[in-house]
């Protein structure tokens, strides 16, 4: 496995030569599907790799009265359903350092229980007391779980314990700077992982790579030469079973803009860290949000909500989400976002980035659009002016990885004729390998105590101060600006008023 990430290739060989020391990973909420479809399926296939020393050591904690027999096989099934590659002869070894135990995510006497297994454990397993614990859980757990373990003793040191938690790191700045509050009494920021899984793709990686080891790029990356920037995250499926979670949640503001949007953002607007560490990264990362507000048009703020309606997927008929299994009757929800954004600072003055995200789109992508600006005097004569289009950047994060230029040609006639041609790089063709899971790296940076590619405790605080002004306005009840759409569609007509003259969302 290789990483696009560095621009030394010695440091980023050493770093990849390294194996974490052996240790026990606890995942609280092993039951739920996130440990049975990413967490196990990524472990197995870094085993595999060789990138996990033997005595590597998973103990999944949940309520459910299951034997150690039965949360293997559970495990078993989603590696051979959701792995890269096939369960193979690794397994029966793999399979002995995979544990179960029942507990009660808010009672301490389960965490003393736990505190006496894992010290069992380390004595079997020569795990030599390094752990680490993943909160896979639902986040109203986040805090009893954080202040149990504190309590048991098991919050450890910066040297042997680390902990890792999943999003979404509170529901607004006020619960977010709480929650930071809580697991900074019991842990240093050094033992703390705050998860984004859209930074372990090897594509958003890729952006930093493209910028900063590409000097014809660089020079372009800013107002004079940028027209604006769109960001789009587009799924084709649904709520599905995720409905009481999503309606809680609030929908797509805080499940997707406040942190996968805002990540690309960010990776997207940084100036360039003077090396590549995990702090130097992340202050330029806190600098570019800090420097980011929601746009305005007077008083009104610019973004657009919406909810997908009946319609069709991939040929066939969906509901509505209102019909939606378990979602809550009436429920405003927002199952689609767009909003326009503004980053004052001197790179960036004057450009407009446009974030969206939806689901039940027409299509499945990821991608970051930058699109330059006209050029600055049209010398061709007649029609052939007019056939000039500015020149388009597209990072593509998923699932057809790779990166396009679109330049302007003369068609081989013998009039002036002038067309747009894509030069395209496809990750796959190119280097012949799939990209790894991006709980793959995020996972094994964790254990080898790389921060780089996860949020700091600033960072996070930095990315909802953004979105607390659509936060606070459509939290209000009275607020009745929420539109729909038919599923299969772009989405609401209402978000292509966010544009400016001139400009339109990309369709894909």
């Amino acid at each position: 496995m290789t990483s696009a990430l560095s621009s030394n290739p010695l440091r980023e060989g050493l770093r990849l030569e390294r194996t974490p020391k052996p240790t026990i990973l606890t995942i609280f909420g092993a039951s739920g599907d996130l440990t049975e479809r990413k967490l196990l399926p990524a472990l197995y296939d870094l085993a595999r790799d060789r990138r996990l020393p033997p005595e590597f050591t998973v103990v999944g904690f949940a309520r459910r009265a299951w034997s150690q027999d039965e949360f293997r096989e559970r495990m078993r099934e989603g590696i051979e359903k959701f792995s890269r590659a096939k369960l193979g002869t690794l397994w029966e070894n793999f399979a002995k350092g995979i544990y179960y135990f029942q507990g009660d995510l808010e009672d301490i006497a389960s965490y003393k229980q736990l505190a006496e297994f894992l010290e069992k454990l380390d004595s079997e397993r020569h795990t030599n007391g390094n752990r680490a614990f993943y909160l896979a859980t639902a986040p109203s757990y986040f805090k009893p779980i954080i202040e149990n373990l504190g309590q048991a003793g098991l919050s450890g040191t910066v040297q042997n314990t680390r902990i890792v938690i999943e999003k979404p790191f509170g529901r607004d700045l006020e619960t977010a700077q709480t929650l930071n509050k809580v697991v900074q009494a019991v842990f240093e920021e050094k033992q703390v992982y705050r998860i984004d899984h859209y930074l372990g793709k090897e594509t958003v990686q890729n952006v930093l790579v493209f910028r900063f080891a590409n000097a014809i790029f660089e020079p372009l990356w800013n107002h004079r030469y940028v027209d604006h920037v769109q960001i789009t995250v587009a799924e084709t499926v649904g709520v599905e079973n995720r409905a009481p979670y999503y309606d809680e949640a609030g929908g797509a503001l805080r499940d997707m803009i406040q942190n996968h949007l805002m990540q690309l953002l960010a990776v997207t607007a940084m100036e360039p860290p003077a090396t590549f560490e995990a702090d130097t990264v992340r202050d330029e990362k806190v600098k570019v949000l800090r420097a980011t507000q929601l746009a305005y048009a007077g008083k009104k703020i610019q973004a657009v909500r919406g909810q997908y309606q009946a319609g069709w997927s991939g040929g066939e008929p969906v509901p509505a989400y209102q019909d939606e299994q378990r979602v809550i009757p009436g429920a405003q929800t927002s199952s689609y976002i767009a909003a326009k954004f503004e980053i004052n600072n001197w790179r960036w003055k004057g450009v407009p980035f446009y974030l969206r995200t939806g689901k039940r789109m027409p299509k499945r992508v990821s991608e970051i659009a930058i699109q330059f600006r006209d050029v600055p005097h049209q010398m061709f004569p007649g029609s052939a002016a007019n056939q000039v289009s500015p020149n388009l950047l597209v990072m593509r994060i998923q699932p057809d990885e790779g990166i396009s230029l679109r330049f302007e040609a003369k068609r081989p006639i013998a009039d002036i004729s002038i067309r747009s041609v894509n030069m395209d790089f496809r990750y796959g063709s190119t280097f012949e390998v799939a990209s790894p899971e991006a709980y793959e790296r995020l996972l094994l940076d964790c254990l080898l105590g790389d921060q780089t590619l996860f949020t700091r405790a600033d960072e996070v605080e930095a990315a909802w101060t953004i979105v607390t002004p659509i936060v606070k306005r459509w939290d209000d009840k009275s607020t009745k600006d929420l539109n729909y759409y038919e599923a299969g569609s772009w989405g609401p007509s209402a978000a292509s008023q966010l544009m400016d003259e001139g400009r339109f969302w990309r369709r894909l």
